[in-house]
């Protein structure tokens, strides 16, 4: 199982929200791309980055950010907030991004999230899937739709999607535990799909646990930066 660590940005810091509520952030590092050469030396391979900035103003912000991490370190990037148009896209990559997260587009621009698909590859995106009781929710989770998250995720397989992370919006960086119960009945449904868990993941009980039921892997945040698993766990477990 792979452990890919999670860095979200706010004016170029990197900071972590609590259920993606803007007013409840904590600046972490001031540098960034210190905080991903950590990642890097301590062997890590995949960064999971995210334009908070971006997400929130609807189009690309951070992508500096992005150029300069990409430039200095060899992680396998996905860069997340704020696509939603080609341009969005084209500047994702063209900074370094191995792959573009894509959430709500997938939801509300359906269409052109499939012309993406085939324009650009399926193995060029990440697909977040939201989910709030088991349905999706879009908008900075903000709006819950009456999506079934099995259904949503079926389809977009179908569509050529590789690999879907999905964050239960209720444990979201409340470092309460993962959603086992949510993963376990999605690994059983899409035993092929590359799943990644992400949200509420506190210990390295809760990795061990999610490698157990067949997570391909698992975007850990909150759990680094507060020091409740070090990289030194994760290296000397091989859990990675």
């Amino acid at each position: 199982m792979q452990i890919i660590p999670a860095i979200d940005i706010i004016d170029g810091k990197c900071v972590r929200l609590t259920q993606g509520d803007y007013a409840q952030k904590k600046v972490y590092n001031e540098n960034p791309l210190e905080v991903a050469q950590a990642f890097a030396d301590a062997g890590l391979q995949r960064l999971h980055l995210v334009d908070l900035d971006g997400a929130k103003a609807g189009t690309v912000q951070n992508w500096k950010v992005l150029e300069t991490i990409a430039a200095n370190t060899n992680l396998i990037i996905d860069f997340g907030g704020g696509i939603k148009t080609e341009n969005d896209l084209e500047i994702v990559f063209n900074s370094g991004a191995a792959l573009a997260t894509i959430g709500s587009m997938a939801v509300k621009s359906e269409s052109i999230f499939i012309e993406w698909l085939n324009k650009y590859g399926s193995d060029k995106f990440l697909l977040g899937a939201d989910v709030k009781d088991e349905k999706i929710a879009v908008s900075g989770w903000l709006e819950t739709t009456d999506i079934d998250v099995y259904d949503f995720m079926e389809k977009h397989i179908k569509y050529g999607v590789q690999q879907i992370f999905c964050t239960d919006v209720s444990k979201d960086g409340k470092l309460e535990g993962p959603s086992i119960e949510l993963y376990k009945n999605i690994i059983q449904k899409f035993p092929s799909l590359y799943f990644i868990a992400s949200g509420g993941v506190s210990s390295m009980k809760d990795l061990i646990e999610l490698k157990q039921i067949g997570c391909s892997a698992v975007i850990v945040g909150k759990a680094i930066y507060e020091g409740r698993i070090t990289l030194e766990d994760i290296t000397r477990t091989n859990i990675n």
